[in-house]
Order: C-alpha cells, then sequence, then structure tokens
C-alpha cells in the first residue's frame, strides 16, 4: 500500500508530498498521523533547513475526508490529536506551499500553516465549512485574517466561495502566482535558493515574526535584539563573515 505522505530530503530541503492523488488527497486519520509523524521527523533534523509541502496529482488537498476512518467520523478528540496544520506550523524552519490545483478546507487550512505559498494559476482556495454547517476547526479562522485582513477572511469563510489564483495574489492569501508547468520548477528553484542561507538565522527570523504578531512593538523590538545578539554566538555568523571578507559562498552548518 502507497504511504499517505511521502517523505524526501535532499540538499538541506525536505520534500512532503500529500499522496491519497485519487482522493484528492483529502486528509483522513491515517494520513494525518503520518504527517505528524513526518513534521516531527523534520523538527528533529538539523540537516533540514526548508521543508516544502505539495500535494500529488491535480489537487493540492480537497480538505478533510468524510469517510470511514476520517477526521469528521473519529470526532474532535482525534482530529485535534492529530491536527494537520498545527503539525506543519509546528516545524521551525521555514516551510512553503506548493499549491496547484484545489485548496478547500482543511487542505487550505494547510496552506495557510505555511510560511510562503506559491500557487500555479489554476490553483483555487476555498474554506466551505460553513456551507456544511461548521467552521474551520484547524486554523483557518485564526491565520486568514492574519494574512488578508479582518473583511476579506470574514467574507471567504462566512461565503464558503472560490477564489482564483488571481484574486489569492491581490489579497496576500499567496506570495506568487505562476503558470501550471513551471511551479514545480519554480518552488524548486526558491527552495535551493533559501536552502543556502543560514539556517539559524532563518528560524530566528520565523520567531521574531511569528511571534512579534501577537506582542507589543516594544515587546517584538526586545525579541529581535535578543535573537539578533543569540545569533552572534553561533559559528553561522562568523563563516557568514569571513565568506563576506573572502569573495566566496558562505558555507552554513547549521551551528
Amino acid at each position: 500500500m502507497a504511504a499517505n505522505i511521502v517523505y524526501t530530503r535532499g540538499d538541506h530541503i525536505g520534500w512532503i508530498t500529500l499522496n491519497r492523488p485519487q482522493e484528492g488527497n483529502r486528509i483522513d486519520l491515517a494520513m494525518a498521523q503520518e504527517l505528524a509523524e513526518v513534521c516531527d521527523q523534520v523538527k528533529g533534523d538539523d540537516g533540514i533547513y526548508l521543508a516544502v509541502i505539495a500535494g500529488a496529482g491535480k489537487d493540492f488537498c480537497l480538505g478533510g475526508d468524510v469517510g470511514p476512518g476520517s477526521l469528521a467520523g473519529e470526532g474532535e478528540v482525534s482530529t485535534l490529536r492529530y491536527s494537520p496544520a498545527e503539525a506543519i506550523a509546528s516545524i521551525d524552519c521555514p516551510t512553503l506551499a506548493a499549491i496547484d490545483g484545489q485548496a478547500r478546507g482543511l487542505g487550505l487550512e494547510v496552506a495557510l500553516a505555511c510560511d510562503l505559498r506559491f500557487a500555479s494559476d489554476k490553483a483555487s482556495f476555498a474554506l466551505p465549512q460553513i456551507i456544511e454547517g461548521h467552521i474551520p476547526v484547524d486554523g483557518g479562522t485564526q491565520r486568514l485574517p492574519r494574512l488578508v485582513g479582518k473583511g476579506k477572511a470574514l467574507e471567504m469563510i462566512l461565503t464558503g466561495a472560490v477564489m482564483d489564483a488571481g484574486m489569492a495574489l491581490e489579497i496576500g492569501l499567496v506570495n506568487r502566482v505562476v503558470g501550471q508547468d513551471s511551479l514545480l520548477a519554480e518552488v524548486e528553484a526558491v527552495a535551493k535558493t533559501l536552502a543556502g542561507k543560514a539556517p539559524i538565522a532563518m528560524r530566528y527570523v520565523k520567531e521574531a515574526v511569528n511571534k512579534g504578531l501577537d506582542l507589543t512593538l516594544e515587546q517584538g523590538l526586545r525579541l529581535e535584539a535578543d535573537l539578533y545578539f543569540l545569533i552572534h554566538t553561533t559559528a553561522d555568523r562568523t563563516e557568514g563573515i569571513q565568506s563576506f571578507l573572502q569573495k566566496r559562498k558562505p558555507d552554513f552548518q547549521g551551528k
């Protein structure tokens, strides 16, 4: 039986693929559990500087599975125990979602949990839970307004309407839209560029931005200063200075 999650690593990049293409990569309980385990593996691997999340087949993810053994059928406790979006959000290195086709419901919540979102021009986005009589439960009501603002977030969530890639780019839901045939090449190129940066510095940037959103400006500036001083204790900081002076490409080790 094929794995629900395919995980490969190379060049300091972890590639996480949702792998139920015949079901539109709908996330059932087994997939959610596998995803949580893979995310733990990424977090425990100092050699991974960046993680990319994609979907196999023509869609990123159509949401949660409503069939036997699904998240919806297992009750709230199981849903919260294996929270797919929260598992992605817990990864401390930067994460990038490569979104082709549909990202609906829980699928969009997984994409929202990533730090960067690249979409093909054929991608579409929706949080349709309201149509089914419930609400997003894996961060959709919290992460979406932080990205696109309260008004647009409420419009999407209250109507459940589908948004195309162009509008998603316009409101800031995605960082970049490229042609469908170019998506994976674009994501790979950006991933390799980021993987060449200092990994500790990237993690600290992510921490400063994410935590800073929930702090006052004064508290955020203090956090930024603390992380800045911590960087000076790393070998990567020394390597960065030496490589600049020697006019060569830095060889960061994540130490």
